[in-house]
């Protein structure tokens, strides 16, 4: 596994952070290829067998990887991950409105028609048709920053495109997820997933669902390793 500490991640000081400022979809997803080139050519990775997976802005990231660089990646995990820009900013709840405020800087400003185009470009979810590897899909029913509606709408997309997707969604789950039952059923599909599509061993599922909420909305049936 490789973690990328690309421009926007925090420790690095101000400017490092900064540096990622109308960036996201741009030379914030570079420095991810500029990693995966990097494992690559320490033969470290197999260009054939690399997936991109994360939670939040890193399940932006996957569906960036499969949007923008639809070749790149063997596979994409997502969890709780935005797929529109603006549906996302337009959904923040009101009592967040001085932390919305910040996105006017590190996104765009939402307010203005160009700033609205500016996101537009910007959302995997405009360019869902182009999507040509598997993607998995994980989200939180309460989550109240990424709303459920960032996940049902990209598969809806894929779905009127005829592009299969697989949708894992939890009733009780906010950002991310915090029951350790709901965690281990996610990791047992995700398990499956990547043994799937990029080959592998893979544990059978045994009783990793149990006491879980987990319901898969769509396309269980393309991950065989569960059954």
């Amino acid at each position: 596994m490789l973690s990328v500490n690309y421009r926007g991640s925090t420790g690095f000081g101000k400017a490092f952070v900064n540096a990622a400022n109308r960036e996201w979809a741009g030379k914030m997803h570079d420095d991810l290829i500029d990693a995966v080139d990097w494992a690559i050519g320490q033969g470290i990775a197999d260009p054939a067998r690399v997936a991109i997976m994360g939670t939040s802005y890193g399940g932006y990231s996957a569906f960036v990887g499969l949007t923008f660089t639809p070749e790149k990646f063997a596979c994409a995990v997502d969890l709780c991950g935005i797929s529109n820009l603006v549906t996302f900013l337009n959904t923040i709840p009101e009592y967040w409105m001085p932390w919305k405020s910040l996105w006017t800087v590190r996104v765009d400003d939402y307010t203005t028609e160009t700033g609205l185009r500016f996101l537009e470009e910007h959302s995997p979810l405009n360019r869902a048709d182009r999507i040509v590897r598997p993607l998995l899909i994980g989200q939180g029913a309460n989550d109240v920053r990424v709303k459920a509606s960032e996940s049902e709408q990209i598969v809806a997309a894929m779905q009127q495109h005829g592009i299969p997707a697989t949708y894992l969604y939890y009733r009780d789950e906010g950002t991310g997820l915090g029951r350790p039952e709901n965690r281990r059923s996610f990791q047992a599909v995700v398990e499956a997933f990547l043994a799937a599509h990029l080959g592998g061993r893979c544990e059978p599922v045994g009783d990793d669902f149990a006491r879980s909420t987990i319901e898969f909305k769509v396309g269980r049936e393309l991950i065989l390793q569960l059954d």
